[in-house]
């Protein structure tokens, strides 16, 4: 049994939250989720940030070195034209292109220089490419971006062909233009009037793609920071969420099985969340099934005492019918066996309903009640059987609605009429029983003061225990099973109330039980 039962201080190590432990599982779940989403949002806005900042510098420089180049042109004359434009391009590694004022071209720096860029087949790269590609491609549908125009060479080379350049010949100014090779890097081009002709200068930047690579590298590397964090979160996840849960599902299990004695569910008194709250919850419930269980068999072997002495006297009676002839002693006989058959009656049915109050209570639906014409009641039915000697009955009833609660009335009425049979029983002949109710604060007090003996302290609660039966001289035989006390004390508990009993603080001798019972909200 020992696999069974696990030390609640053991059980609850490594359940145990330090810093997280008054987080609600909903801040967990949502701190997950959120800083995932977070870091995965911060990464794509950066390379888009990057990117576009890059870009737009690219950009910037090709225009500055044209508007340079042609104003160099203009200055040097016609005749020093292709060295400069081959020069530079050289240089720079773009290609110059001057179109005169009719739109035909006039100067390629590649006449010069040849190419110094030149356009790749996608088709003919690696996979690894194409995967980069369709990286690309899923980057800028993520974050909305406008994918550029294809760059084709024309057939035929003139400024007509080139959307920029007319551009700016019509406004004067420097226009600049980014379109996309075949391999998906980009093909930036500026184009910037000088005098009656106009520059075009184009590059193939490679190097933006690879330094954009670079940085989408080093975004993949921070993204599989995030998994990982993603993953301890999750195990932390597991560890506030999954493990407990499987403790306390072990331990329910354990307690269905029949080992409730056993098991010790773990309470996790730091954690102030769902969790927290569900192992108390389920402690609290494996406790009070213990304790019904314990009642149960306490109870059960209390009844099979209880039944046994009116069943041996019983049987000794009608044994003894048989073997004696005397008339009167057989008339003995047959009044011990009246006797007997009385008690168990009685005995068996305070036993079924001290068997059932509980589930009776628990199944419930309270009504406001109130006390007055309910006592009031009671006591014209005891004044009008009189079962007990000539003992007086005194009620001082209290203003209507005063003393309401919220309860059963045939419960609480069965409560308080064996308050008052217990008082009726002990009563000297002519004895006065008095009962007040009245509302105290939040609550109702029902007090039932008796002129009998009194309750030794030593005595004041086993008297509520069940079978418990300490009778008063000359009461006839089987009159109480002891189970009065126990059923009012179960219905003043299942009522969230309280029962006790003291001695008399305004006379010489007898007993003051008082129930206090919460008390109904006013009308």
């Amino acid at each position: 049994m020992a696999s069974d039962t696990d030390s609640t201080s053991s059980e609850e190590a490594d359940l145990r939250l330090s810093w997280s432990g008054r987080w609600s599982l909903s801040h967990r779940i949502l701190a997950l989720n959120l800083i995932t989403l977070l870091l995965v949002a911060l990464s794509t806005l950066y390379l888009d940030v990057f990117r576009n900042r890059l870009s737009k510098e690219r950009v910037r420089q090709t225009r500055i070195e044209a508007t340079a180049t042609a104003q160099a042109i203009l200055a040097a004359g016609p005749e020093d034209r292709e060295p400069i434009l081959a020069t530079i391009s050289k240089t720079t590694g773009t290609r110059l292109r001057m179109y005169g004022a009719d739109g035909h071209l006039i100067a390629d720096s590649w006449r010069r220089t040849g190419p110094t860029y030149q356009l790749v087949d996608p088709n003919t790269q690696k996979w690894t490419k194409d995967v980069a590609r369709s990286l690309d491609r899923g980057f800028n549908a993520l974050v909305g971006a406008r994918s550029p125009d294809e760059f084709v060479e024309p057939p035929v080379d003139r400024l007509e062909a080139w959307p920029e350049a007319l551009q700016a010949r019509a406004t004067g100014k420097a226009v600049t233009a980014v379109r996309n090779a075949p391999d998906l890097t980009p093909v930036i081009s500026a184009a910037v009037p000088s005098g009656a002709e106009t520059l075009l200068a184009t590059d193939n930047d490679r190097a933006f793609t690879r330094t954009v690579h670079r940085q989408r590298a080093f975004i993949v590397a921070a993204m599989m920071f995030v998994v990982g964090l993603s993953v301890l979160l999750s195990l932390f996840l597991a560890r506030t969420i999954v493990r407990p849960l499987r403790r306390l599902a072990i331990a329910a299990h354990r307690v269905r099985l029949g080992r409730s004695r056993e098991v010790n569910v773990p309470r996790l008194p730091t954690r102030s969340d769902e969790i927290g709250l569900l192992a108390r919850a389920v402690s609290d419930m494996s406790q009070s099934l213990r304790h019904r269980i314990d009642n149960i068999e306490a109870f059960a072997a209390d009844v099979t005492h209880e039944l046994k002495n009116p069943l041996a006297s019983l049987r000794s009676a009608v044994d003894g019918l048989d073997r004696v002839d005397d008339p009167d002693l057989r008339e003995q006989l047959r009044k011990i066996v009246r006797e007997d058959v009385r008690r168990l009656d009685r005995l068996i049915s305070d036993i079924s309903e001290a068997a059932r109050t509980d589930a009776e209570l628990a199944r419930a639906t309270f009504e406001r009640v109130d006390l007055g014409p309910l006592i009031e009641q009671l006591v014209h039915s005891w004044e009008t059987r009189r079962e007990t000697g000539d003992a007086r009955l005194a009620f001082a009833r209290p203003r209507k609605n005063s003393a309401a609660v919220m309860g059963k009335p045939d419960r609480l009425a069965r409560a308080i009429n064996a308050i008052i049979d217990n008082a009726v029983s002990f009563s000297p002949p002519g004895g006065l029983v008095e009962i007040a109710a009245a509302r105290v604060g939040d609550e109702v007090r029902i007090r039932i003061d008796d002129e009998g003996p009194g309750v030794p302290p030593e005595a004041r609660e086993a008297i509520f225990n069940r079978f418990h039966s300490v009778r008063p001289e000359g009461e006839n035989f089987g009159r109480h099973s002891g189970l009065g006390l126990a059923i009012a004390q179960a219905i003043v508990n299942g009522h969230d109330g309280e029962i006790d009993v003291q001695d008399r603080d305004d006379a010489p001798s007898g007993a003051r039980f008082t129930i206090r019972l919460p008390a109904a909200d006013r009308e």
